[in-house]
């Protein structure tokens, strides 16, 4: 994966005109070990990413909805009825006071987006007291949150 250039070297017993040329070759072998280590740490590193608590999505054949420029608010509805405002719990009859107070101390506006993620094994109406509560807060835009069926 080198270049070669063809060098006047002198050789022994003749004289052939005296000047060196440097080897001009790209040692790829420290580029390759930094790639291989980039990737390691992005492979163990790309899990961690994920956001919010793990619960059990339903799966739907929606579109994916457009990221804006301001991060959504995402509202994690557990499995086993906990309630959590990214990776902090909250109780339920806490939910509309908190994001009032996110409004009011200028963290969030009413245009801003909330993604809600709840457990699929969970009944409707607790989800849609949810989202009464997000609605009565002041917050207009409510998306749920679903697994893609890959089609």
């Amino acid at each position: 994966m080198g270049a070669t250039l063809a060098t006047k070297t002198r050789s022994r017993g003749r004289r052939t005109g005296g000047t060196y040329r440097p080897m001009a070759e790209i040692n790829v072998t420290p580029f390759v070990d930094v790639m291989l280590v980039l990737l390691i740490v992005f492979m163990v590193a790309a899990p961690l990413l994920t956001s919010g608590v793990a619960v059990d999505l339903p799966s739907s054949e929606a579109n994916a909805i457009p990221d804006p420029d301001n991060k959504p608010i995402e509202i994690t509805l557990a499995e086993d009825g906990k309630i959590y405002i990214g990776d902090t719990e909250i109780k339920e009859e806490r939910l509309k006071f908190q994001l009032e107070a996110m409004i009011t101390a200028g963290n969030a506006s009413d245009e801003r987006r909330v993604y809600i993620r709840a457990d699929k094994g969970l009944e409707y109406g607790r989800v849609m007291r949810m989202i009464g509560s997000i609605n009565a807060a002041g917050f207009s835009k409510v998306a749920l949150i679903s697994e893609n069926d890959g089609q």
